[in-house]
């Protein structure tokens, strides 16, 4: 964990555990994976791609989504929960899948220090790219299969393994629309509920919604009359977060982040920060953000032009001043929980809607 200012400092302690934690039981898992899986003898391809999606999947990542499935359960209990070791490595599976599609839809060459699964087989078919495109959508089809799988095999009651691969299913179903709108919405000029919309379906639901329900069920608490709430707070802390990944695109500092900014501005993505420029922007301000819209050779100098003409129109002010708004709403959906479960639980998700826009990176 990083970047946790206002979390506590048990908190911190509390995550970093579950952080090690699961990283050591998610390489036990993909040490054992072959030998459950009835993988066709002669098949050298399947174990190639399952080394592919161990090598991704163990090669880092905050372990968030994991922090907040064991603090959903802290919600209603300090004791040991079962089923919260499966629930990890399935939201992990999960989010390994969307990293290996999401590399392919925007082509990208590098995931998280190391070469994208996509790449990665490139580098291995250079003469046969279709084989290269169909083994990587393959290999994030079986990390989606994977996931619901070790919840079916999950030593629970037969009612918690149906609820929570329900809960996965349709957060995986949401994700895949919220892709779609995604793409689509950078064919279009969107409004700010599309924006919010794009969030909440691509990644709230899988990474804020469903660690909560999952972690929930497992305690024992059945979501279901919760459901409500639990998707305005996780929508809003969605809505915070994508605001702050597009913030730091343009605004951020590109040494601290570990990668150029402007990287939305190349892509063509209509993010919240696009938007923000092209609604602040005059004629000729307007004109020159839009003919960089799209461009891939676009150059560090017409970067900076754009981004201080942001600066100038007042733009990092507003989407700060918007940020705030909605991770103080995601705050006050949260203290309402007070009266049903553990406090000192429930600060954690007081708390963390206001982490999510004070991160640097």
């Amino acid at each position: 964990m990083t970047d946790a200012t206002g979390l506590g400092e048990q908190v911190l302690k509390r995550a970093a555990r579950h952080e090690q934690r699961f990283n050591t039981l998610f390489e036990e898992y993909f040490d054992t994976l072959s030998t459950g899986l009835d993988m066709p003898p002669f098949s050298r391809f399947t174990p190639e791609c399952l080394r592919l999606l161990r090598d991704l999947s163990l090669r880092g990542g905050k372990r968030m989504r994991v922090v907040l499935l064991h603090e959903a359960a802290r919600l209603t209990t300090t004791e040991p929960v079962d089923g919260l070791d499966a629930a990890a490595l399935s939201i992990e599976l999960l989010q390994t899948h969307g990293l290996v599609h999401d590399d392919l839809i925007d082509n990208s060459p590098t995931r998280r220090g190391g070469p994208s699964t996509y790449y990665a087989y490139r580098d291995r078919f250079p003469r046969h790219p279709q084989v290269a495109l169909g083994l990587t959508v393959l290999a994030g089809d079986l990390a989606l299969a994977l996931s619901l799988q070790v919840l079916l095999d999950a030593d629970l009651p037969v009612a918690v393994r149906q609820a929570m691969v329900e809960v996965q299913t349709r957060a995986a179903a949401d994700t895949f629309m919220g892709q779609i709108a995604d793409l689509e919405r950078d064919f279009t000029t969107p409004d700010e509920d599309v924006l919010h919309g794009v969030a909440d379906y691509k990644s709230a639901r899988y990474s804020l919604l469903a660690p909560l329900q999952l972690g929930l069920l497992a305690a024992g608490e059945q979501p279901a009359p919760f459901d409500a709430e639990l998707r305005r707070y996780a929508r809003l802390v969605g809505i915070c977060g994508q605001m702050r990944d597009d913030y730091l695109d343009l605004f951020g500092d590109a040494t601290t982040m570990g990668k150029p900014t402007g990287t939305d501005i190349r892509d063509g993505r209509r993010s919240y920060t696009v938007d923000a420029l092209l609604r602040a922007a005059d004629g000729s301000e307007r004109a020159l953000v839009e003919a960089a819209l799209g461009d891939a050779g676009i150059t560090p100098e017409t970067v900076a032009v754009i981004r201080e003409i942001g600066e100038r129109r007042g733009v990092p002010a507003r989407m700060r001043a918007a940020m705030r708004r909605h991770a103080e709403q995601a705050a006050a959906e949260a203290v309402g929980w007070r009266s049903r479960w553990r406090a000192d639980a429930v600060a954690f998700f007081e708390q963390l809607p206001r982490w999510s826009i004070a991160r640097t990176r």
